[in-house]
């Protein structure tokens, strides 16, 4: 889940203006990748190469036995506290809440464990979506039977509404961006790609 999170906050800046660079929606009229089929192909490669990357540099920075040890102590202690709460143990509770402090360091050394990969990994993703990949391909590459915007406003939409489509980015409803197609495609290999590596946060 903490990925998914991480592939999301990513995932916002690659739509609209980041710093100037970019004018409008990522994608081109005229893309050098013609035709939805090679498109999508062309695009979920990219996002496994970048899944890839993303997993070895995730594997050279952080230590994932720590990482695993820190997320089973945390979990299993939330889990404790969320037990004692329910069935209104205060003295389980009182003796819950001294860990607090300690708790809550491991929590922070955790997110900082997650984050230092996408600090670098961040720059280099950004560069490709403005540099290397809107010259590519179209403003949208594929089509859902089905509207995907599932967060309201226009802040995240992967799919073209009805009140976009205008001929020149979007020629029909539920038309898939460009980005968010990477998107998708990210969050469905990543796991794949991080139990291969051995860089899974799944303590299943």
């Amino acid at each position: 889940m903490e990925y998914v999170v991480l592939q999301f906050l990513q995932s916002v800046f690659l739509q609209g203006d980041f710093f100037g660079m970019n004018k409008g929606p990522l994608g081109s009229a005229d893309p050098l990748v013609k035709g939805i089929i090679p498109s999508m192909f062309g695009i979920l490669g990219f996002s496994i190469l970048l899944n890839l990357f993303n997993a070895v540099v995730r594997k050279k920075l952080v230590d994932q036995e720590k990482l695993q040890r820190i997320m089973k102590e945390t979990r299993a202690w939330q889990k404790e506290r969320m037990s004692a709460f329910r069935s209104k143990d205060s003295e389980k509770q009182a003796e819950l809440n001294k860990k607090s402090a300690y708790m809550n360091r491991l929590n922070q050394e955790m997110m900082q464990m997650n984050m230092r990969p996408m600090m670098i990994t961040f720059v280099p993703l950004i560069l490709i979506f403005y540099f290397v990949l809107p010259p590519l391909f179209a403003y949208t590459v594929a089509l859902s039977p089905v509207s995907l915007n599932i967060i309201p406003g226009d802040f995240f939409s992967i799919t073209c509404p009805a009140d976009k489509i205008d001929g020149k980015i979007c020629h029909n409803e539920h038309e898939v961006y460009f980005w968010g197609w990477y998107f998708l495609g990210s969050i469905a290999f990543s796991g794949i790609i991080m139990k291969l590596t051995k860089t899974s946060m799944d303590l299943s």
